[in-house]
């Protein structure tokens, strides 16, 4: 009998982009990108989180999806105006084409992409 503990396999997470990352992941990349601008202390944001990272996991290589934590990240968060959290940034090639504010199921999110995906 193998007494070797079964490897537990973790969710992906979506990643956290600083200024740079961000740049070259979503400014300077063409295609579809949602970005989850988010805070540690917001409770909303929590909550949202495991559906930002389950989409991350499911739409990679077709979507970027990352996270922005404004606390460390301000100057990108003002750049975008973004002062109510969470806030998402939908872009394409680079450009801001949506946004939305506030907590949103994984359905919600899932239907989001698919119409920015659409239009």
């Amino acid at each position: 009998m193998n007494d070797t503990p079964t490897p537990r396999t973790t969710q992906p997470h979506a990643p956290y982009l600083d200024d740079t990352a961000f740049r070259s992941a979503v400014e300077e990349k063409p295609g579809l990108a949602m970005i989850d601008f988010t805070a540690s202390w917001c409770g909303p944001c929590r909550a949202m989180a495991p559906h930002i990272d389950a989409l991350s996991d499911e739409l990679r290589g077709q979507v970027v999806i990352a996270k922005v934590d404004v606390d460390a990240n301000p100057d990108l968060a003002s750049r975008y105006g973004v002062q109510a959290f969470p806030t998402l940034l939908f872009f394409r090639d680079g450009k801001v084409v949506e946004r939305a504010v506030g907590y949103a199921s994984k359905h919600q999110l899932k239907a989001r992409i698919d119409a920015v995906r659409a239009a």
